[in-house]
């Protein structure tokens, strides 16, 4: 499985959601990769030090003699490697401008990888540009985290619609995971008026599970751990566990 976590729209818990699904399919024991595609690199600073970075994905994506296993590096959790990313990401897109194979640079770059990992998890930008592109070229599925928040589905026609193009030329076989609501406050009406909405529209994919407000959740990064080992008995903890459950099951 090769899962892009995608949405253009950005604070609503794509790399929290990227980190601690892959912490919490290495915890089960699968040989997972975290795939940092975001040039913000936060899912990197969440296990590996910048002063630790020798290479990062902008080098494999942007030179094909950098291959991706010279970038992975072993996380601080057992069972979980990082492809890295730094700021310098940010300038593929112009890097690539009229190559012929600029859409297909990350599955290229996977593939010689795949016998190693069950489970790849893409942590992608805010944005439909080039990055997100290549993540959706590459994967198997998206998923997709959805803010429980007044303007929750704005945006989403445009990330459905790059999708089916993707679909239509590229990657036939990319699926739609789930939808994931996240930053949910179960206490007001609005955030469950909200719920509904994301149900109506998407009917049996959005997951059951719902990522809570959780201030340890907000906190973690900044620790460098996933929720698992920073709260591991927190409600954080207990929804992504159980996020891991169901996307097992689906896939």
């Amino acid at each position: 499985m090769i899962v892009a976590i995608a949405n253009q729209k950005g604070g609503v818990g794509k790399t929290t959601t990227a980190v601690n699904l892959a912490s919490a399919l290495a915890l089960r024991g699968k040989q997972t990769l975290l795939i940092d595609l975001d040039p913000q690199a936060n899912s990197t600073l969440a296990y590996v030090g910048r002063e630790s970075l020798e290479r990062s994905l902008y080098d494999t994506m942007a030179d094909e003699s950098c291959a991706l296993s010279q970038v992975i590096c072993e996380s601080t959790q057992k069972g979980l490697w990082v492809a890295p990313s730094r700021i310098s990401l940010a300038k593929l897109e112009a890097r690539l401008v009229g190559e012929l194979d600029a859409h297909f640079r990350l599955k290229d770059r996977i593939d010689p990888v795949l016998e190693r990992f069950s489970h790849v998890v893409i942590d992608c930008p805010p944005a439909l540009g080039l990055l997100t592109v290549n993540a959706l070229v590459a994967a198997t599925h998206i998923l997709i985290p959805i803010q429980s928040s007044y303007f929750a589905l704005e945006g989403t026609d445009d990330l459905l619609e790059t999708i089916e193009r993707v679909r239509a030329r590229a990657n036939p076989s990319l699926q739609l995971l789930g939808v994931l609501v996240t930053m949910h406050d179960k206490r007001t009406s609005l955030a469950r008026d909200i719920r509904e909405q994301i149900a109506d529209v998407f009917g049996a994919k959005v997951f059951n599970t719902v990522i809570s407000k959780s201030v340890r959740l907000e906190e973690s990064p900044a620790y460098r751990e996933s929720i698992f080992s920073f709260a591991p008995n927190s409600t954080g903890a207990a929804d992504y566990y159980s996020l891991c459950e169901e996307v097992m099951a689906r896939v």
